[in-house]
């Protein structure tokens, strides 16, 4: 029987039953028993069972036969959350084909044409299906009008199923079979080039890579070489994935599995990095150059927050714990921080606040840390007088007003899809956000694509959830990056008792500076425990106080156990009370509860 490979990925918006499809192939081509199948079976993550999301791109490998023909369908089953974009775009570099889920209730969304522009650009063979048919809400023909519009194609390509059901499950397999490329054909016996599109860590058997051969084969026992860091091992194991890792004897060109390097430093294995073979024909060391595979452009973060341990004891288990995850997240970048109230930390990088949240949740439970985050911040371009440029992604690394000649800050093109009837209030919502219309068409079915700029600090941190929010749930949106522009930019510090605390400084608009200042110092006097001595709340930019709040002292009756007498007993326990009370504020700072960082970071 002949053995033919097809590699490809689901592509699909959030919500749009893509892990549901995928629960339905590994059903048919038997790759899952049925006595151990449940729902969202390839989201292996606890926090996706629970979230119902898609975070981690997830390859498995399934067999299938047609005719004279077995065929090996090689699927990365990818995220639908902007948020997750990158993992897209890592998992469209590794196949030949992808399936675009459209929902039949919900039509063509923002992410769905995002997604279809990342597979257009790699060139890859896509096959158009609309989802749950079987839905009395569904609306086949007005999702084929809009996949019609969008691809330029004829409504006879497009499938119909059902992922719930199975319906037009098997169909779709044939047209997998017959529409997505095989891989390029690779001489088996070259050297070894393989494309490492994720990782992740194992404490018996170090860094895995998860790989898509190009070139040449790969065995358990033979040397390899990565080629961007240089690192040389030896390939403990090869194997597959169905989806837990099994191992095989060899990885041929075409196929996807991974390699267990054994290697226990996370920075030596890299995603977009190219592995090679050391050992070749006969065990000899191969001679020549290799040309290493293009990989991937680095991931743009756009959320920028400090994260410390609870406890400093644990700084350097949170340092161990970031790296095996950016193993596992190549999105995720961190380095070094320190901060006079917090301690020692990390100044960490993510690509929204979704990912932030992830993040910060799986620290928590994967690594059992306790951790304080800072308030999440976008990069800011710093050109001073004297003409040099700096990219600062903390407030507090802001120079003086004085020493800014100009200071620019980064903008999106956000595209939203949404009913007709909700263009008022969206038209609203953006100018709300600092932002303007530059495009709006319509997509068809009553609903439209909008685009419009607008600085990203007013997108990331809860842009999505108020849209969803003004459009009952029915608007849909995805961005992508513009490039710097000059802002009329102010720093707002935040002053306890007289002391600076960097972790509150923000970025801010001029002309909202003074509202944003007295809702913080607002909030901070309902959050911070009061002391025995009065607490003065500063909010200052330019060098001004613009907002004030007082903490009143806390009172203690120290006259209380007293039952009578002369009132000047009482007159002297008070002035003692009240220079202790002096002597106490002028001794040392406020202690800040660790909670009240994490609780200012909410929106009021």
């Amino acid at each position: 029987m002949t053995q033919v490979i097809r590699n490809f990925c689901i592509l699909a918006h959030i919500d749009h039953g893509k892990s549901t499809l995928a629960d339905r192939l590994l059903e048919l081509t038997g790759t899952v028993e049925k006595r151990k199948m449940h729902a969202q079976y390839l989201d292996q993550m606890e926090l996706e069972q629970e979230k119902g999301i898609t975070i981690k791109m997830q390859p498995v490998r399934m067999r299938w036969n047609s005719g004279n023909t077995e065929f090996i369908l090689n699927l990365i089953d990818t995220p639908g959350h902007v948020d997750f974009t990158y993992e897209v775009s890592r998992a469209l570099a590794a196949v030949e084909g992808a399936i675009l889920l459209v929902d039949a209730t919900q039509g063509v969304q923002a992410q769905t044409i995002a997604n279809l522009h990342l597979a257009e650009q790699e060139g890859l063979a896509i096959i158009p299906v609309i989802n749950k048919i079987d839905l009395p809400s569904a609306e086949i023909e007005k999702a084929e009008e809009e996949l019609e519009t969008l691809l330029a194609i004829s409504r006879d390509s497009i499938l119909k199923v059902s992922a719930k059901d199975g319906t037009g499950v098997e169909n779709l397999l044939r047209h997998l079979a017959e529409r997505v490329p095989p891989p390029k054909s690779a001489d088996p016996d070259a050297r070894l080039r393989a494309l490492i599109f994720d990782s992740q860590y194992d404490p018996y058997q170090g860094v895995v890579a998860h790989v898509r051969v190009i070139d040449g084969t790969v065995r358990a026992g033979g040397k390899i070489e990565f080629m961007a860091s240089d690192a040389e091992c030896e390939a403990m194991e090869v194997g597959v994935f169905l989806p837990g890792r099994i191992s095989s004897e060899v990885l041929g060109p075409g196929e996807i599995g991974y390699i267990a390097t054994g290697i226990k430093e996370p920075e030596q294995v890299r995603v977009g990095d190219t592995i090679t073979s050391l050992t070749f024909k006969g065990g000899d060391r191969p001679t020549g150059d290799i040309e290493p595979l293009s990989g991937y452009r680095e991931p743009n973060p756009v959320v920028f927050a400090s994260v410390f341990p609870e406890n400093q004891d644990d700084y350097e288990a949170l340092r161990e714990s970031l790296k095996k995850l950016k193993l596992n997240d190549a999105a995720l970048s961190f380095e070094p921080e320190q901060s006079g109230a917090l301690g020692r930390g990390f100044r960490t990088g993510f690509l929204g606040m979704l990912h932030m949240e992830i993040i910060s949740e799986r620290l928590q439970r994967e690594y059992g840390l306790k951790l304080i985050f800072s308030n999440p911040s976008v990069s800011f371009r710093v050109r001073a007088r004297d003409g040099k440029e700096e990219v600062i992604y903390s407030a507090a690394k802001l120079p003086s007003a004085h020493e800014v000649e100009s200071l620019e800050e980064p903008w999106v093109l956000v595209e939203v899809v949404t009913p007709e009837r909700f263009l008022g209030i969206l038209t609203t919502l953006v100018s709300d956000r600092e932002g303007y219309i530059v495009e709006t068409s319509s997509v068809s079915g009553g609903r439209l694509l909008i685009k419009f700029e607008a600085p990203l600090r007013e997108i990331v941190v809860d842009f999505y959830d108020t849209l969803k929010s003004v459009s009952q749930g029915f608007a849909s949106m995805a961005y992508e990056w513009l490039g710097w522009r000059k802002g009329d930019l102010v720093r707002l510090d935040i002053l306890v008792a007289g002391e600076k605390v960097s972790s509150f400084s923000e970025i801010v608009p001029r002309e909202k500076v003074y509202y944003i200042a007295r809702e913080r110092v607002a909030k901070l006097k309902e959050l911070l425990p009061r002391e025995l001595f009065q607490i003065s709340l500063q909010a200052e930019t330019d060098g001004r106080i613009i907002a004030r709040e007082t903490i009143t002292a806390l009172k203690k009756d120290v006259t209380g156990y007293m039952y009578g007498g002369d009132r000047t007993r009482k007159m002297k326990l008070w002035k003692k009370q009240q220079r202790g009370k002096e002597r106490l504020k002028s001794m040392g700072r406020v202690e800040i509860p660790p909670d009240v960082f994490l609780k200012m970071l909410k929106k009021t």
